[in-house]
């Protein structure tokens, strides 16, 4: 193997030398500001290619360019420059901040287009900016940076998962998730979750329909579109390498009550899970099961604050990456490796991955062919984070650290299996490879016209091996069990993607003031996935995990499934004199997954764009710098059909296969054999304002109203009918909302630089109607008692459950008799799981090497329900329990119906009895039978990231020899800020799912962490 990779890099740096040596003249020079202060990352490309190269911190560049050849300068904020290239081999560019928002982006189908024809809001998160913090996933680390970007959590681990949602739900059970484009192919969150942040460029995000139409069905939520890096152009071989470690801990732990101790009704039992046990007095008692010599584990009966928290570990995760790259003006190359090694805190728990990426292109004559190939291995031990459940049932007087013995019989309780003994004994083990591959190809027809295409091929491969030993607890103390059957399984998922665009581009000057570009296109997508699977239990030979091995009957399953779409769309951008522009898109899919009768779908969009500083001049001054106005129209789809979804299917019978007989029947849901895709109608209106020289006030604000029609939904059956559910297209939202963004740089001087910007984004969805027999569909439950539902003239996700009934103002009714606040017959409205608005701040501020930055945000306003809570409540452990010496007491806002309609305030009847066990019995059961006591204010105040770096100046680079030098220092998470109501229960953020049932916080998820660490990046 190292002869082979000996070899591979032989070649590579032979191909880079060839192309350092295939022109025959450098250019360099110093970019700078109207100020003469230089522009680090300023962009210079060689016109007419895709040639290119950035300045570095001071502002200096080099390319490779033949005499008399154009290039183009830019940055962010100011206009372009083109200067043509003469006899001197060093040009010097001043850029001037009168066209601030004059920068060209990637959008969809990677078409590159100044941001003055843009009629959609769009965003760009930089490089810089997305690695500061060096988060390994680049999804989270988007978080809080783009206004109406909201990224969660789902579950916290070795390898978390995420929703990414762009301007709130649409679909009530399609994806909301937004799409994602990597080097111009479709692709997934997954794939992009995958992707070391140090490869990337660019990440754009265009967040409405107005700008992703040309995506058709798979358009309607937003697109992401990260570009990976590539290669130089300045002739000479440049050796980036980067390394970082980070510290993670766990951030908080629900706070549970540090007054009573082990127990259950009042007395101390040394094996209990319970926190129903006498109060603290600081004696030694005995604590847990006996050990093995027949002794118990002694220990003062106090409180130790957060004593679970001994379970968990100090986690570090660990990247290093070096890349190689070179080129010149027609030619260009990279290779870079990346390796990250993630240690969790639940010991056990890690992850290995290591991602390559090559990539090149080159240009010959009209012709220019480019493509990368992105390969990444991922392994990953896990175990289940159900253990932290059971970790709860820990009263806080127990020594978790003195029972870390991987033992269930030497245990602190006799009902709760031991937390160390899950985590050794139920393992998952995950081996995956990702293969991306991606062709570019364009041949130049004359000045106007070219044709090009783009093909990607992705696939993905993963084996997994999960088992949990079995334990049998032959002492079952106090009536205990914490007995275990084994089990084992094994599966197999393989999937390949294939993603085909060819386009036909035009771009003309019609007459000296209108300009014409045009696109034609066609595209065609394949989609294979498959699944085999077989599992058991009662493993013979312990410890031993093969089907083989396991008793009875195995569990075996295996799936199949591709589905094909093909799509024509064409483009029109029209410009007139440079400060008015239209844009109409239209495109046409086809997709397997319907009927043939109803599986084509036109999706339009049409938008205007008017920069009225450019078309009167005279509206430009010494305040306003720019203004641009922008509005756009467009009906797309969302494929929310799944694959096979409207062919019947049979199932296997229960109690068969029978002897050589087996037996297969009808499945009792079905869809309509003729749905079609939902429908999505989005208006957007826009405003980009940019005020004093060098933009130093720049406010972008969209508003939005987005009707969405033919909404899958799943209705219930009549009984009579033989089925349990239908699913057709009826149902309707309405989405509205708003985005704000306030940038200001309040200096920028020789050696100090401050951004700040502000956002604020707000969106609601609202439920028009659900189906013509139901005005509400429930998506999910926490349990028996909560769920999220789609209610009819309700916000949308709405979480409903048991709650107190209420007299008109507003008081609990108590049952006089009992003492019993009284619960509601039927599920009530108890919240909302989407925020009101959320704010978001970044800020970065340059000294001269030094770079500060932090990254904050706001949500106020949703509700979630805490599943740690309602888990807590039963057995002792709220700190609600420990109040009023745990006897009765008089209701808060209660009140007694004294006759039929008539109420008056309850001053002494007792919730909660008299006695010790009349108190437990009113937590154990009454309180929470109640799930709006678990319902609570979702605000939060967060601290994203925050770093400071440096960065050697030009003379110390010169001195050791290197480019560039830069190390620094980040937290990510340190600080967090909950409302009084939520004790730590939970982030807010997390939810049991990525799905649509959002704002259900269950107990089996391991609570938030917090990492601080080190980076050094050396380029040579």
């Amino acid at each position: 193997m190292k002869t082979k990779f000996s070899g591979i890099l032989t070649l590579f740096l032979a191909f880079v030398v060839q192309l350092s040596f295939a022109q025959d003249k450098t250019v360099s020079g110093v970019v700078s500001d109207e100020n003469g202060l230089p522009l680090p990352s300023a962009t210079i490309v060689v016109k007419g290619t895709s040639q290119g190269t950035t300045t570095d911190f001071d502002g200096n560049y080099s390319i490779s360019v033949t005499t008399g050849g154009v290039l183009t300068f830019s940055y962010v904020g100011y206009g372009t420059k083109e200067v043509k290239v003469g006899a001197s081999n060093s040009i010097n560019v001043s850029l001037e901040p009168d066209n601030a928002l004059d920068e060209v982006v990637i959008t969809v189908l990677g078409i590159e287009r100044k941001a003055d024809e843009l009629t959609a809001a769009t965003e760009t998160v930089d490089a810089e900016v997305l690695t500061q913090a060096s988060n390994p996933n680049v999804i989270q680390s988007l978080a809080g940076k783009v206004s109406g970007l909201k990224i969660n959590t789902t579950n916290n681990g070795v390898n978390q998962s995420t929703r990414i949602v762009l301007r709130g739900n649409r679909s009530l059970t399609g994806s909301n998730e937004a799409l994602i484009v990597i080097d111009g192919a479709i692709s997934s969150a997954n794939t992009l979750a995958n992707l070391s942040p140090e490869i990337i460029a660019s990440t754009n995000v265009i967040k409405g329909a107005g700008g992703s139409a040309l995506y058709g069905s798979q358009g309607a939520n937003g697109v992401i579109i990260v570009t990976t890096k590539r290669g130089t152009s300045d002739e000479k071989i440049k050796i980036d390498f980067n390394s970082s470690i980070q510290f993670e801990s766990v951030s908080f732990l629900p706070k549970r009550q540090t007054k009573y101790g082990q127990g259950w009704n009042g007395g101390h039992v040394a094996y209990e899970n319970g926190g129903w046990g006498p109060e603290f007095d600081g004696s030694i008692m005995p604590v847990g099961l006996a050990q093995a010599d027949g002794s118990y584990i002694m220990a003062p009966y106090s409180a130790i604050e957060d004593n679970i928290k001994d379970f968990f570990k100090t986690g570090t995760i660990k990247q290093t990456g070096v890349s190689i790259s070179g080129g010149d003006a027609s030619s260009y190359a990279l290779l870079s490796v990346n390796r990250q090694n993630t240690d969790f805190v639940v010991d056990g728990d890690e992850l290995g991955r290591t991602n390559i990426l090559f990539k090149a292109g080159k240009t010959i004559g009209k012709w220019e062919l480019g493509g990368n190939v992105n390969y990444v291995n991922s392994k990953t031990s896990t175990t289940t984070s159900g253990l932290f459940t059971e970790l709860l049932q820990t009263a806080t007087n127990i020594p978790v650290g003195l029972f870390s013995q991987p033992l269930n019989q030497y245990h602190w309780t006799s009902y709760y299996r031991s937390p160390y003994w899950m985590r050794d004994n139920i393992r998952n083990n995950n081996e995956s490879d990702r293969f991306n591959g991606i062709i570019n190809l364009k041949y130049q027809i004359n000045d106007n016209i070219n044709v090009s295409s783009l093909s990607s091929l992705r696939t993905f491969s993963s084996n997994f091996l999960g088992y949990t030993n079995g334990y049998t607890d032959l002492l079952g103390v106090g009536g205990g069990d914490h007995s275990t059957v084994s089990n084992f399984s094994t599966n197999n998922q393989e999937s390949k993607n294939i993603y085909n665009d060819i386009f036909l581009n035009f771009d003309y000057m019609l007459s000296d003031d209108v300009s014409l570009k045009a696109t034609l296109g066609n595209n065609i997508q394949d989609n294979l996935s498959t699944l085999t699977s077989v599992a058991g239990s009662n493993l013979t030979i312990p410890g031993f995990y093969n089907i083989d091995n396991i008793t009875g009957t195995p569990s075996v399953s295996n799936s199949s499934f591709r589905s094909r779409s093909y799509a024509v769309f064409a483009s029109v951008d029209l410009g007139y004199k440079d400060f008015l522009f239209a844009t109409l898109t239209g495109r046409n899919d086809w997709t397997s997954r319907l009927n043939s009768d109803n599986n084509s779908f036109f999706y339009p969009s049409a938008g205007l764009s008017f920069i009225p500083t450019k078309a009167f001049p005279e509206l430009k001054g010494d305040v306003l710098n720019y203004a641009k106005i922008s509005a756009n129209y467009a009906r797309v789809g969302n494929d929310r059909v799944g694959t096979y979804e409207i062919n019947s299917t049979y199932n296997q019978v229960g109690g068969f296969p029978f002897g050589g007989l087996n037996s297969f029947g009808v499945d009792a849901s079905v869809a309509d054999p003729n749905l079609v895709n939902e429908f999505i109608t989005n208006k957007e209106i826009g405003l980009n304002l940019a005020f004093f020289k060098g933009d130093r006030v720049t406010l972008n604000a969209s508003y939005y109203v987005t009707n969405n029609t033919d909404l899958v939904t799943n209705v219930t059956s009549s009984t009579a009918s033989g089925l349990t559910q239908s699913t057709i297209n009826i149902g309707e939202t309405e989405t509205k909302g708003f985005e704000i963004d306030l940038g200001l740089t309040p200096f920028r001087t020789d050696d100090l630089r401050w951004d700040i910007n502000f956002n604020i984004a707000s969106d609601e969805t609202i439920v028009k109607k659900v189906s013509d027999n139901t005005d509400e569909v429930s998506l999910g439950n926490g349990n028996a008692d909560v769920g999220i539902f789609a209610t009819v003239g309700e916000a949308f996700p709405l979480i409903k459950g048991t709650g107190y009934q209420r007299d008109p103002n507003g008081r609990v009714l108590i049952d006089p008799s009992t003492g019993n606040p009284l619960k509601t017959a039927e599920f009530i409205n108890l919240g909302v799981a989407n925020p009101d608005y959320v704010l978001g701040l970044s800020t970065s501020l340059t000294y001269k090497g030094f770079r500060l930055a932090g990254v904050f945000d706001y949500r106020t306003g949703g509700q979630f329900w805490a599943g740690t809570k309602d888990w807590l409540s039963w057995s002792g452990h709220l700190v609600e329990s420990a109040e009023n010496g745990r006897r009765g007491f008089i209701f808060p806002n209660s009140a007694i119906e004294t006759s039929p309609g008539v109420y008056a305030a309850n001053t002494n009847v007792i919730t909660g009895g008299t006695t010790y066990a009349n108190y437990l019995d009113y937590f154990s059961n009454e309180y929470r039978d109640v799930s709006e006591n678990f319902v609570l204010d979702a605000t939060a105040f967060k601290v994203r990231e925050l770093s400071l770096s440096y960065s050697l100046n030009q003379k110390a680079l010169d001195a050791i020899g290197f480019s560039s030098v830069r190390v620094g220092v980040n937290a990510r998470n340190p600080f967090v800020v909950l409302p009084k109501e939520n004790r730590g229960y939970a982030d807010p953020e997390f939810s049991n799912t990525t799905g649509n049932a959002q704002g259900l916080s269950v107990s089996g998820q391991y609570p938030a962490t917090r990492s601080y660490g080190l980076t050094v990046n050396l380029t040579f």
